[in-house]
């Protein structure tokens, strides 16, 4: 087996109108939810996504979840549990059904929203020279990783010229751990002929500092992926707000 070491510091309609405890609204929408959907519709398409703040935008997502009922009180309960909107699309499913209100459709609705930000920010560094594109490449990293309530350890696998060939996840742990298997990751460099690495895992305290134990699994990854003529470039820590690079904090 191989040696794992642990980073401390992972026919039927789209939406359903079958939410938990909803207040239905028989027939017709009223008018003063028909009107304040409109409203907030056209506010959003004339001024963008910064003229409508976090409850807002997080209403219009619901929309078409829950098609009779007045979302702006369930958009304030969901970021008073989750503190923002992306701790909100970021949540777990069952994390979300707890909260009174959301049923099978608004649990969908947020977990579509989330899988779509994670392919659009995707889709702007995968095939693209990673130097080039540094700054898409941790916005990325903090869109997929910011949020996760348990660590989860990433490996960015590069070509020659430093072209983003594959992203993939390699262990998901618990709050403060998650296994790497060093062997793991450079016999998938081989499979994949990649030529360079960046290693990436999120601290869900917010804290992007590095553990001790982080500093040496960047070690031993980086000396067995020189054996074999792999580069590492960079390890990443994704916090909440902000990240910490190995390279440029001299770690590398």
């Amino acid at each position: 087996m191989a040696d794992a070491t642990a980073f401390s510091e992972s026919p039927l309609p789209l939406f359903l109108a079958d939410e938990a405890e909803p207040a239905a609204i028989a027939g017709r929408l009223p008018s003063y939810i028909r009107d304040h959907r409109r409203r907030l519709r056209e506010r959003f398409m004339t001024g963008g996504p910064d003229a409508v703040p976090d409850y807002e935008l997080l209403e219009l997502v619901l929309f078409g979840a829950v098609p009779r009922q007045d979302m702006k009180p369930l958009a304030r309960r969901l970021l008073e549990v989750f503190g923002d909107f992306n701790g909100v699309l970021s949540a777990p499913p069952a994390r979300l059904a707890a909260v009174e209100g959301v049923g099978e459709a608004v649990v969908c609705a947020l977990k579509v929203v989330e899988a779509a930000a994670h392919r659009l920010a995707r889709a702007r560094v995968l095939g693209r020279p990673v130097l080039s594109s540094w700054d898409a490449l941790v916005s990325y990293c903090h869109t997929a990783m910011s949020h996760r309530e348990t660590e989860q350890f990433r490996v960015l696998y590069l070509d020659r010229k430093n072209v983003l060939i594959a992203d993939e996840p390699q262990a998901s742990g618990t709050v403060d751990h998650v296994p790497v298997y060093p062997r793991e990751v450079v016999k998938r460099a081989l499979e994949l002929n990649a030529s360079a690495l960046i290693l990436v895992h999120n601290h869900p305290s917010g804290d992007p500092s590095p553990s001790d134990s982080d500093v040496a699994m960047t070690y031993r990854i980086r000396d067995a992926a020189e054996a074999l003529g792999i580069v590492l470039h960079d390890h990443l820590i994704i916090g909440r707000s902000r990240e910490l690079s190995f390279r440029a904090a001299g770690y590398l």
